[in-house]
């Protein structure tokens, strides 16, 4: 009776020992397909194999609707791969912001073509059959590569995927801060603040060591030959400053001297024009008076009475003659002159 009791007690143990071993094999068995998947996540740790062969590159984000879509066909096309003779590979933005930033992604789905370090962006849809007719035809050929400044291996982009490394920290560092801990939000605005100016000044102090540590100061007969000579750049300076002032003044003096020199000229020649005027006047006019004098001698002629009257009485005649008044018109033809000297005398001032 106990043997028949303990089988099937052993039986029911059995039994549920292999239930729970097929139950923990079930997971494992589903979780095959996906440890399988041809497509290689790429990180900032072995991107650089994408610089050598042909590869085709997938950035997303896992709460993309529109990445989501093209997993399917993105997979079987890495499943094709062997065939088409190229790796396909996937990359997280959320994951890594570095490369995204390496890249320059800044629209999700993005693809890219790489062919030997060269790379080019596939703007085409995330279908199968497009992907696979880019490679077998070729058409990357007729894309325009990334090269200089834009190609994610340049010097530029190195930085960029360094800014967008460290952004990436911030954002998990502030999600941290407000939905683990729950700090408020402008806590933690306040914090990054702060930790910005802290470490601008610590990298100014950085700077002014090292400035400071390579820094070879000249020896002192160079320094002092250097100040001499820039004391001595600032004299000729000086001094050709100098001399330009000079060579101004005395240009305007001598401009200044030309100009007296001709109204001098000017004024003497409009005085010699005022005296020959004046001498054409008084010549006229002792002209005139000489002929009244010869028209008076005219009118009345010598007769018999008048030379005894001469020979008689010459010493009255002379007397008379003596004591007679200077004529009027004379004395007119003077105030003349002297009103016309007075006024040339007045223009010459």
């Amino acid at each position: 009776m106990a043997g028949g009791r303990c089988g099937p007690q052993l039986t029911a143990l059995l039994a549920a020992w292999v239930a729970a071993v097929a139950a923990t094999a079930g997971p494992e068995q589903a979780a095959l397909p996906a440890e399988q998947s041809w497509v290689q996540p790429m990180t900032a740790s072995n991107w650089t194999l994408v610089m050598e062969g042909e590869w085709m590159l997938k950035f997303y984000a896992p709460w993309c609707p529109s990445c989501q879509q093209t997993d399917s066909e993105w997979e079987t096309f890495a499943k094709n791969g062997e065939m088409l003779q190229i790796s396909v590979g996937k990359v997280d933005v959320i994951q890594e912001p570095g490369l995204s930033g390496r890249f320059f992604v800044t629209t999700l789905p993005a693809f890219f073509h790489a062919k030997d370090g060269i790379f080019r962006r596939y703007r085409g849809p995330g279908i199968f059959e497009d992907l696979q007719n880019y490679i077998l035809e070729k058409k990357w050929q007729s894309v325009e590569p990334l090269t200089g400044w834009k190609s994610p291996a340049s010097l530029t982009m190195s930085g960029m995927a360094g800014l967008f490394s460290i952004s990436g920290k911030i954002w998990h560092l502030h999600n941290y801060f407000t939905v683990t801990l729950g700090i408020p939000a402008w806590c933690s605005y306040v914090f990054f603040v702060i930790a910005t100016l802290v470490f601008g000044l610590f990298m100014g102090l950085v700077l002014v060591v090292i400035s400071e540590c390579f820094y070879v100061p000249l020896p002192r007969h160079l320094s002092e030959r250097s100040e001499q000579n820039g004391r001595s750049e600032e004299a000729h300076r000086a001094e050709q400053l100098q001399d330009a002032e000079e060579e101004k003044d005395d240009s305007n003096e001598e401009e200044n001297k030309d100009s007296l020199v001709d109204d001098e000229e000017e004024k003497e020649d409009l005085g010699d024009e005022d005296e020959a005027e004046e001498e054409e006047e008084e010549d006229n006019l002792a002209a005139g008076v000489d002929e009244e004098r010869s028209e008076a001698n005219d009118q009345g002629p010598p007769g018999e009475d008048s030379v005894t009257r001469e020979e008689v009485e010459p010493e009255e005649a002379e007397e008379g003659v003596s004591e007679k008044p200077c004529p009027a018109d004379t004395e007119v033809v003077e105030d003349s002159l002297r009103q016309r000297k007075s006024q040339h005398a007045d223009k010459g001032l």
